[in-house]
């Protein structure tokens, strides 16, 4: 299987537009903001570097650090945007985690800070570039597990494959 720059840089894009739509349930802390613009700054035709990978994973922490559940997503679809960058070329089901993952984190946070997950992900479809859409059909079917967050992943899979 093969995975261009360009393919990556759509998804990162659409991957940082989806998280940052959660961003404002994170206002003590910088580090999934800086990891959403890594992203963008990756999708924008940055180069794929260490700093990048190091967003990402202080976002990880600041998703471990908080109490709060609807913060801990919203920061694990940051960590989900900087990481798109590093989508494997592998067919493999956890690869589609990596995918729909930040759309998904972000509906999860939106759903638990009290709105509604589903129009989340109705946006983020709506969002979703044809290239997001081609990628996805490289990989075969998730497995996305039997809890909420597995919901989610369902929902964004079958519709982004449809």
């Amino acid at each position: 299987m093969e995975l261009d720059l360009d393919e990556l840089r759509v998804l990162a894009n659409w991957a940082a537009s989806c998280a940052s739509r959660v961003l404002p349930l994170i206002p003590d802390d910088p580090r999934p903001a800086a990891a959403i613009a890594a992203a963008r700054e990756f999708a924008a035709g940055g180069p794929r570097t260490r700093a990048l990978r190091t967003a990402a994973w202080a976002a990880l922490a600041a998703a471990g650090e908080t109490s709060d559940a609807a913060a801990s997503a919203a920061a694990r679809a940051a960590v989900g945007a900087a990481g798109a960058a590093y989508l494997h070329p592998v067919a493999s089901p956890h690869q589609v985690k990596h995918i729909v993952g930040p759309a998904q984190q972000a509906a999860l946070a939106r759903e638990l800070a009290g709105g509604s997950a589903e129009a989340e992900i109705e946006w983020a479809l709506a969002q979703a570039p044809a290239e997001v859409r081609a990628t996805l059909r490289k990989f075969p079917p998730g497995k996305p597990g039997k809890t909420r967050l597995g919901e989610l992943h369902r929902l964004l899979e079958s519709a982004l494959r449809g």
